[in-house]
């Protein structure tokens, strides 16, 4: 009986140990996570150089998203993904490729003239992030993150976009 109680606090350990390995071997594949702390003040990177209220342009190293910043909100647009399209309600044309975030929030928006072309913007570099009025963009080897000084954002990469609160 000994032996199996051993065994298992033996397995559990190791599963622990794995368990509390997996999120860093994530992000080892995915790249480092840049998500910016919206109660942070932002450094500034180069794409913009301005004041903080002066619209900004970044592309992405990668050259897939580019966004457009103001003090009205950010959009951005994506080239190739392989998520699912997501619905836009009341859009019968297609969807995925440019996302917004404003004081309505975060959504996507119908793309009625067509697939739009990624604009290329001055590059954010990876690790960098950019401010406009009360909007954060962070550039990641995981793709954008964006948010507002609520906290409301997204995360928009090539494979995936998620929803932050």
């Amino acid at each position: 009986m000994q032996v199996f109680v051993l065994v298992d606090v033996l397995l559990l350990v190791i599963l622990v140990v794995l368990v509390a390995q997996l999120p860093s071997r994530m992000r080892a594949d995915a790249g480092p996570v840049s998500t910016p702390a919206p109660s942070a003040p932002a450094a500034t990177a180069t794409a913009g150089g301005g004041d903080g209220t002066d619209p900004v342009a970044f592309s992405l190293p990668s050259g897939n998203i580019t966004c457009e910043m103001s003090a009205e909100g950010v959009l951005c647009t994506i080239g190739s993904f392989t998520y699912a399209a997501p619905q836009v309600t009341g859009c019968e044309a297609e969807t995925g490729h440019v996302v917004r975030l404003d004081d309505d929030g975060f959504r996507f928006e119908c793309e009625d003239d067509g697939v739009p072309s990624v604009p290329q913007g001055a590059e954010l570099a990876y690790g960098s992030r950019e401010s406009v009025g009360a909007y954060t963009c962070a550039s990641g080897t995981d793709g954008v993150t964006c948010l507002d000084d609520a906290g409301v954002g997204f995360r928009l990469a090539r494979a995936q976009w998620t929803t932050l609160p």
